[in-house]
């Protein structure tokens, strides 16, 4: 996978205006000494170039530290920043001559999925994405990127048009859950993200998905089927919101630190499981402060991945993306272990089977001992 890196010591990172988050303290010191000098050096014409030059140098070390070491609740928030770029953003940045499809023809059009034709590279592909919309209004209007059934159809239907057409699909997923609301379940919610799991699985295309914030619960897996799953460096993916774990297990969201530890959601912990098969680097400070950085990896990525399928027949894409759902995760250290382990199994299931005629023959061992007793006595 090819992609450029930024420079940690340019004088760009300060030009970043993105805010700091909580554990950003540090770099939010170093910029608030610069901008005092810059004003020093406005109001009274020294030349202090130098001591912010020293000053910039340390802002770059420090922020490469901090990004080099991020805790996973440190990167739940980075991948919620609200500056971090969206799907429009790399529509706008990455995709060519996107036609934008809308309904699921049998509810309505939802919002919080976009999906549409496009080009990516060299590549005429079909986009489906989750959008959370940037300003208030936008979110409402698309719901805090929570998709309703209707999303998920409308997901599917395209996915089949792309079937059809024979265009492979790219999902770019982030969310943090399906819409949990009264009408969603009333329009089968589960039954949508279900159907989707199941005929993404045997969809005879090619599928790269990519989580590029947010991957929450079944919400993500909707759209998140694929013969190739990256993620950026600084999202996170699991099976619930660190909140939501919280208030379950500890009755509170307080705890959500604690379960963003327990819960292995960051992309360096699911790669070792072999649950994601990329991580897509993201440039100094996290997505949010190089949009143009971040989408120029995550287009390098999608391409090498849709390069590699392109070689391959469909059926053989097939198969390597059932056998890939069929052993998802790193449960066995090695080769070596899975035997033990199933022989282990084995020979459990047959001590299980020989139980009930075991305690059989003692029994009736036992019932034609006591006559004779009897008869001794």
């Amino acid at each position: 996978m090819s992609s450029t890196t930024i420079d940690t010591e340019s004088p760009d990172l300060l030009a970043a205006n993105v805010g700091f988050l909580e554990f950003e303290a540090p770099l939010a010191r170093i910029h608030n000494d610069i901008e005092q000098m810059r004003r020093e050096a406005r109001e009274s014409g020294r030349d202090l170039t130098a001591d912010v030059a020293r000053q910039a140098k340390r802002f770059g070390q420090t922020i490469r530290k901090l990004y080099a070491s991020l805790s996973p609740w440190e990167t739940v928030q980075v991948a919620r920043h609200p500056k971090r770029p969206l799907v429009p953003d790399y529509i706008q940045r990455i995709f060519r001559d996107f036609c934008e499809l809308h309904g699921d023809r049998l509810h309505g059009d939802d919002h919080a999925i976009i999906t549409g034709f496009a080009r990516l590279g060299g590549h005429k592909v079909m986009l489906v994405g989750h959008n959370k919309g940037r300003d208030l209004k936008e979110r409402i209007k698309c719901n805090f990127g929570c998709a309703h059934p209707e999303g998920y159809r409308k997901a599917l239907a395209k996915m089949k048009l792309a079937e059809k057409f024979g265009l492979p699909v790219v999902c770019l997923i982030d969310t943090q859950g399906a819409y949990p609301g009264v009408g969603a379940e009333e329009r089968g919610i589960a039954s949508a993200i279900a159907v989707n799991l199941f005929e993404m699985s045997r969809l005879r295309t090619p599928i790269v998905c990519a989580v590029i914030g947010e991957g929450g619960s079944g919400g993500a897996l909707g759209i998140g089927v694929g013969d190739r799953v990256a993620m950026f460096q600084h999202s996170f993916y699991s099976v619930i919101s660190p909140e939501g774990c919280a208030a379950i297990l500890w009755k509170t969201g307080e705890k959500a630190k604690q379960a963003a530890e327990a819960l292995n959601l960051t992309s360096k912990s699911l790669k070792a499981l072999n649950l994601i098969d990329h991580i897509i680097p993201e440039p100094a400070g996290g997505a949010h402060r190089f949009p143009d950085q971040a989408a120029a990896n995550l287009e390098a990525c999608l391409c090498d991945a849709l390069r590699d399928l392109k070689r391959l027949k469909i059926e053989t894409i097939l198969k390597r993306r059932y056998d890939r759902l069929r052993h998802i995760g790193g449960f066995f250290s090695s080769a070596q272990e899975e035997v033990r382990i199933a022989a282990s199994q084995a020979v459990r299931t047959v001590r299980r089977a020989a139980a009930p005629r075991l305690t059989g023959r003692l029994a009736s061992r036992r019932a034609t001992s006591l006559p004779a007793a009897a008869h001794a006595g």
